[in-house]
């Protein structure tokens, strides 16, 4: 089998769907659990912190991990870097048999901290079995020196690892996300996969097709060359219930708001004009959250990194020029129009139907931490020998 640890709603389990495999996702978090039951991905809802090893022994060929973040990202109070040398030495421990985790765990200024060093216990199990054959793991980029800790323990073991950070609008994401990745393998060389998208596209040579450039917000979502999704502001709650992870007003695609009439002003994409006379077409770009050194990205570009949890990250549309509304002519502030959780899940490279389950917070929480799905797709396909088409990922619907 295929373990997946601290599985999450599902991005590595729909890469390897769409590979052709199946992993078993081990995950504590119930609205994740619920939406990888409803996507059909097998799951055992659990503290990967206490399950036992043993089941897993003599029937893993690969270890997947992506441990939680929060006390390592940029988005928190990243008391992870406060305890690194307390996670380094649990791994050292863990990977020569010494259980210490109960004593670190005390001392961490965040218990979180320690779950980065959760994977050794299950790869030093695994190792005297011979096993696994191969290991992907995932983190952000603060993560890259413990990463570096695992490489070297991977490599007196038999392995080949490769360790670095990746971009996935490398890779064909629709955002500049930067993760700290971990390779490893027992039955060739571990590499990083060959980038298929660069910030400016390449032409072919005699060796291939060059870079296409990288996959922008407008192309992910397909706005421009179609009707939908179109961001609008409709009065009233959303639909399916459950709090509003942001304080602004409800937001609908314009499919959904011309049933009710309220539609209006969709937006148009960077370069195009109105009619003869009409005021300027209006360009639309997702802010990453409400700071004033907030990210601001063009729909002609990838988006920042998503990453949800509380309002400080809250991801808005944002309109320029404003439309002038008041007698003298001057323009109000551009309007800002919260972020679908349907509209992050493809900026993540989920499927537009993908079956997120909670209410917008919980699934703006899910989406934030998943791994892009056609990110791990890269890092996966080589391990299983599977080909990795460009056209294996369908964004919008």
């Amino acid at each position: 089998m295929i373990l997946d640890l601290f599985a999450g709603p599902g991005g590595w389990s729909h890469a390897l769907s769409v590979l052709g495999v199946r992993d078993v996702g081990l995950e504590w978090d119930g609205w994740a659990c619920r939406t990888r039951a409803a996507a059909g991905q097998l799951t055992l809802r659990t503290d990967v912190a206490r399950y036992p090893v043993w089941p897993f022994v003599g029937r893993t060929t690969g270890v997947i991990a992506s441990p939680p973040c929060q006390a390592w990202s940029m988005a928190g109070k990243r008391l992870g870097l406060l305890d690194q040398p307390l996670v380094h030495q649990a791994v050292a421990d863990l990977a020569a048999g010494r259980d210490t985790r109960e004593k670190l765990l005390g001392a961490c200024r965040d218990e979180r901290s320690l779950l980065t060093a959760e994977p050794m216990r299950y790869l030093y199990a695994l190792n005297a079995a011979g096993q696994p054959e191969w290991v992907a793991m995932e983190e952000v980029p603060d993560v890259l020196p413990l990463w570096k800790q695992y490489a070297a323990i991977l490599r007196s073991w038999g392995f080949s690892v490769w360790c670095g950070i990746l971009n996935a609008a490398d890779f064909g994401v629709p955002q500049t996300r930067r993760r700290a990745i971990l390779l490893a393998s027992r039955t060739r060389p571990a590499v990083p996969p060959e980038p298929t998208h660069a910030r400016v596209p390449e032409p072919p040579t005699l060796f291939g097709p060059g870079r296409a450039r990288w996959v922008s917000m407008a192309e992910a979502l397909g706005w421009g060359a179609t009707d939908r999704p179109v961001p609008t502001v409709c009065a009233g709650g959303g639909p399916g219930g459950g709090p509003e992870p942001f304080p602004s007003g409800s937001r609908k695609t314009l499919a959904d708001a011309r049933d009710r009439g309220t539609w209006q002003h969709p937006p148009r994409t960077r370069g195009t004009v109105g009619p003869a006379g009409a005021a300027p077409a209006r360009t639309w770009s997702l802010r990453s959250n409400s700071q004033a050194n907030a990210t601001v990205r063009s729909l002609d570009e990838p988006a920042g990194t998503l990453f949800f949890g509380h309002r400080a990250n809250e991801c808005v549309w944002v309109a320029e020029p404003p439309h002038p509304t008041a007698a003298d002519g001057d323009a109000p502030a551009p309007e800002a129009i919260r972020i679908t959780a349907a509209e992050a899940g493809v900026l993540q490279t989920f499927p537009s139907a993908y079956p997120w389950a909670g209410n917008k917070g919980q699934q703006f929480s899910q989406i934030g931490n998943a791994v892009p799905p056609r990110l791990a797709a890269h890092l996966l396909a080589p391990h299983l020998g599977r080909p990795l088409g460009p056209d294996e990922f369908t964004l919008a619907a």
